[in-house]
């Protein structure tokens, strides 16, 4: 069984690792410092899906990120993780988390992370624009957007 919790100061290490090794952020130049920066940041919160006590997963957020409102700024499963439902469980954990206090809920994907806006969409996000080069040169970010409640 999945459980999301809110992570640990170990967990942060973790999570950075996890992303210094995994797509998107490998072909957005991104290494392990500026991963650990990321995750260390003390206005985010760090949400972890584990099972069985292994940690599978997480979502990385901040309360009033995108105009007051609650933005994803990362996702990462483990490899072995992928595909058994783990990215799932921590969108809904954040959606249900941030529901009562927000309308609206947001993220970036990159252009050429398919595979992720594909999940996106399938889980109820829709694409709202499109940032040319806000990361990386020749790659656009495409803010997606779910709404909460009405």
């Amino acid at each position: 069984m999945i459980e999301v919790e809110l992570g640990s100061d170990a967990d942060t290490e973790w999570a950075a690792r996890l992303m210094a090794g995994s797509e998107p952020w490998i072909s957005l130049g991104r290494g392990l410092e500026a991963c650990r920066a990321a995750c260390r940041r003390p206005d985010h919160q760090l949400f972890v899906a584990r099972a069985e006590g292994e940690a599978l997963g997480f979502v990385l957020a901040h309360p009033k990120g995108l105009a007051g409102s609650p933005y994803i700024a990362a996702v990462a499963v483990t490899a072995a993780a992928r595909g058994q439902g783990v990215g799932a469980h921590l969108l809904a954990h954040v959606t249900a988390h941030f529901r009562p206090q927000a309308r609206h809920l947001f993220l970036f994907v990159s252009s050429f992370n398919s595979r992720a806006q594909r999940f996106y969409e399938r889980h109820g996000w829709q694409a709202v624009g499109e940032v040319p080069g806000l990361l990386v040169d020749g790659a656009s970010e495409i803010l997606m957007h779910q709404r909460l409640r009405p």
